[in-house]
């Protein structure tokens, strides 16, 4: 697998705030008090006296989930600091930065078990969450790398449950298998598959089952939220936030202003009546709204005291839960894209007033995989990996324009640059005449010069439109490198990779993560 370094800056919708934090730290070190792609800084975050009871508990709510696994007789050890990450329990794992993320974590710790401070990876299985409709598809590919949508189908129908207490109806396996077909390893992806996403199982434990399956012998520790005993061990963390949740939500108010002030953005909206924790009640997730004294959600109102005495059944929100993350384990890195790297920014101010240190926000590794087929197709239209990202319309032009036989390339560049001459010589003397009609004459220049632009890609594009070898192959690229205008890796699940590489690559993928290098690869394998 060959890689090439391409810097956020280059990549569509990259946020201010993610590019100062990979790029320019000291813009943002108040913000984040360690710089990110630094083993050091990790080492020095991994400096803390963590509480041996705290400990014991949280390994043995582990240890369910995690039979057998080695990382956890080593977390159980003093010192030891844990490396975590975490995702939504979606169709087939979800997008395939879910696998990066997982990736990422495993890579920082060997490399902080290599440099003497004893380290694990752990994922955090988002069960909690409530939204079924971001989790209930995934997208694959087949030969010709057009993306196509499986949907799984679950009991529970529109209720905000938790997703991963979901029970899977049907799995689109045997969509799967078509979408795939032609692809050399199919079988393998569409086996994998079938096994975690069996009728019967819950889309948190089939998620947990792909993830075993992937990461097998890389010590990677599940977090299940949901289960009885980590929500014991995280209760009297949400005691404490529920109690100082007034002084709390106007600290984070205070800092989402200073964010939009600085040029950045608030990730997470936050007003007097926004609440950080949901009800967990007869099965459903429920918002709750916070008031002076009370909150209400789910059609009954809860005062500040139930809610405390209730804590076991309490879930936090997208800025409480890292913390308590944090709380519940040893973390000395926090693994996430740059979303997540942005709800940190918010949450400083629950680290500062409820658990007193930070985890350094590391970037997930990122990827865009190309195979052999679409380099050589990227070579012969002389295209670089930063042209890939772009609306398929915008591709389409520009290969076109490199379609253009080289003698009617010139021609067409030699009568604008006659015309732009012909422009400035007229344009100078009706300067020293009426600078009026220089004026009008501008207007009528943009006029020419545009409809010479528009002839130039008519021309281009019925070039193209004769050529269905390169429509094909635009539509190939597009498809592959920036399905529906997003990122690879935010679209695609990981099945149609293995599909096309095997079960190696993950490991290939593996060995191309840089702990020193927070840049996208665009890899060719």
């Amino acid at each position: 697998m060959h890689c090439t370094c391409v810097r956020h800056a280059d990549l569509p919708n990259t946020s201010r705030l993610f590019n100062d934090l990979t790029v320019h730290y000291d813009r943002v070190a108040d913000l984040y008090p360690f710089p990110t792609n630094d083993l050091a800084a990790i080492q020095r975050a991994a400096r803390f006296d963590f509480p041996a009871d705290r400990r014991a508990a949280a390994v043995a709510a582990l240890a369910p989930l995690n039979e057998g696994n080695p990382s956890l007789e080593k977390l159980a050890q003093p010192g030891t600091v844990a490396v975590i990450t975490g995702q939504q329990v979606g169709l087939f794992s979800g997008p395939v930065y879910t696998i990066y993320k997982a990736l990422t974590a495993i890579r920082i710790a060997a490399e902080l078990n290599a440099a003497g401070t004893p380290a694990v990876p752990m994922f955090w299985l988002a069960t909690e969450d409530h939204d079924f409709a971001e989790v209930d598809h995934a997208f694959v590919f087949g030969p010709d790398h057009h993306p196509v949508k499986l949907t799984v189908e679950s009991d529970g129908g529109s209720a905000p449950r938790p997703v991963g207490n979901r029970t899977i109806v049907h799995a689109p396996i045997n969509e799967l298998r078509k979408a795939l077909a032609g692809l050399p390893f199919a079988d393998e992806a569409v086996a994998l598959a079938e096994k975690a996403y069996a009728p019967g199982q819950t889309l948190g434990s089939a998620f947990a089952t792909m993830l075993r399956e992937l990461f097998a012998g890389s010590g990677l520790l599940l977090i299940d939220p949901m289960q009885e005993s980590l929500r014991k061990l995280a209760a009297p963390f949400i005691r404490q936030a529920v109690e100082q949740m007034p002084s709390l939500i106007e600290g984070i108010k205070v800092r989402s202003a200073e964010l939009v002030k600085r040029g950045y953005h608030a990730q997470v909206l936050v007003d007097d009546n926004t609440s950080l924790v949901f009800a967990l009640r007869d099965g459903e997730r429920i918002v709750l709204h916070r008031h002076a004294d009370h909150f209400t959600g789910g059609g009954r109102k809860w005062t500040t005291e139930e809610l405390v005495a209730n804590a076991e059944h309490l879930s936090p929100n997208a800025l409480l839960r890292p913390v308590a993350q944090d709380y519940m384990f040893p973390t000395a890195a926090y693994v996430g894209g740059a979303a997540e790297l942005a709800y940190l920014a918010q949450s400083a101010v629950l680290y500062e007033k409820l658990l007193g240190r930070r985890s350094v926000s590391f970037p997930r590794a990122g990827f865009t995989v190309m195979d052999e087929r679409a380099a050589k197709r990227m070579a012969k239209y002389r295209l670089t990996p930063t042209e890939l990202f772009h609306p398929e319309r915008e591709l389409r032009e520009t290969l076109a324009a490199r379609l253009v036989p080289a003698e009617l390339r010139q021609r067409l560049e030699t009568t604008k640059a006659t015309v732009a001459g012909a422009f400035d010589a007229l344009d100078k003397d009706l300067r020293l005449f009426d600078v009026s009609q220089s004026k009008a004459l501008a207007t009528s220049r943009r006029k020419m010069e545009y409809q010479m632009a528009k002839t130039a890609r008519k021309i281009s594009l019925q070039i193209l439109a004769k050529d269905e070898e390169s429509a094909r192959d635009t539509s190939s690229l597009s498809g592959l490198a920036f399905p529906d205008g997003h990122l690879q890796e935010r679209v695609y699940s990981v099945l149609p990779f293995i599909a096309q590489y095997g079960m190696g690559f993950v490991n290939d993928i593996y060995e191309q993560v840089r702990v020193e290098c927070p840049d996208h690869q665009f890899a060719t394998a």
